[in-house]
């Protein structure tokens, strides 16, 4: 199923879909007129290619420990896997901690980047885990897709002590992650919380809602993180608008 068409969902399925609508305060048939997900739409603020980088120190020989030389002869995305598996020289590193690994197809239509992942997640071995993955996959039906066929990543596999980054582990987050989605490349990038938005488009989330970006090319759009949406509930309603706005950008 490709994004915006139908999908087969069984009763509580479709339970679950409806109810993430109605706490979006979707109460009409998504819009007074049909949706063609695939046509162009109207010119929205776009913003530039490459933004702004932070300032942040440079990286020098941060990555000379990855396998092959370092991380940018990881030239495969399963060679890009297997060193998130096993490496000792990612962001965060802990010896013996359990690591938040992505899952999903190469070359998916819509990638996932989460924020941190919390300590379950990555007990979980995923970037989202618990209620915050089912509600997850509810936003990912609302646009017509099934969770196997996004790609899903964090900025980075581990936790943060502080659920802070220092400036030079930021600066490595970065370059993986834009590294990362290179090899997946995906058609739509949709970024979940703070940490992603301000890593990819230097802008904090609040800032970055509302508009397009563009990482590396591919469309993007940021919106809150799922944990956040289940904290705040008023807050599904932007995060729909958030996911209308990403599907209505050709890739």
């Amino acid at each position: 199923m490709k994004g915006g068409e139908s999908g087969t969902l069984d009763g509580v399925g479709a339970a679950s879909l409806i109810g993430w609508w109605l706490d979006a305060g979707v109460d009409t048939l998504v819009a007074e007129r049909p949706r063609e997900w695939l046509r162009q739409s109207s010119p929205v603020e776009v913003a530039s290619d490459e933004p702004e980088p932070p300032l942040m120190p440079d990286m020098g020989d941060a990555g000379a420990s990855a396998p092959g030389g370092g991380r940018g002869a990881l030239s495969s995305l399963e060679e890009f896997h297997g060193w998130l598996r096993e490496g000792s020289d990612l962001p965060l590193f802990q010896a013996g901690a359990a690591r938040a690994l992505p899952h999903g197809p190469a070359s998916a239509e819509i990638m996932l980047v989460a924020d941190l992942p919390d300590r379950e997640c990555a007990a979980e071995g995923r970037p989202i885990g618990g209620a915050a993955w089912e509600l997850t996959t509810r936003m990912l039906a609302a646009i017509g897709f099934m969770p196997e066929q996004a790609y899903v990543a964090s900025l980075a596999c581990f936790p943060a002590p502080a659920k802070r980054l220092d400036p030079r582990i930021a600066a490595q987050c970065v370059e993986d992650m834009k590294r990362h989605i290179a090899l997946v490349a995906p058609q739509r990038l949709l970024l979940l919380g703070d940490g992603p938005a301000k890593a990819l488009t230097g802008q904090g989330i609040v800032q970055a809602r509302g508009r397009i970006h563009r990482v590396d090319h591919v469309p993007t759009v940021a919106t809150f993180h799922p944990r956040q949406l289940l904290q705040r509930p008023s807050d599904k309603a932007y995060a729909w608008r958030d996911l209308l706005l990403l599907m209505s950008e050709e890739p």
